[in-house]
């Protein structure tokens, strides 16, 4: 495992960082290591959106007067 060191981190945020950790019942390195490891599996907005541009060019083209048909079709 690597160890990261955080310089110059602000006294209230060191603060609330050692109070969520206290409240989740964790030690602020725990609490720390599970936000990171929770931080690094999610993907950014930029990502996201990269894949759901990639993901939609799987689906069949459709027109406008399709999906209003479809729509119309589901309220009967």
């Amino acid at each position: 495992m690597t160890t990261i060191t955080v310089r110059n981190v602000p006294d209230d945020v060191r603060d609330e960082l050692a109070a969520r950790a206290a409240m989740s019942g964790r030690s602020l390195q725990e609490y720390l290591s599970v936000e990171l490891r929770r931080i690094a599996s999610t993907p950014s907005a930029a990502e996201a959106i990269t894949r759901a541009r990639l993901n939609a060019r799987s689906y069949p083209d459709i027109t406008t007067a399709e999906i209003l048909e479809a729509v119309r079709a589901g309220r009967r």
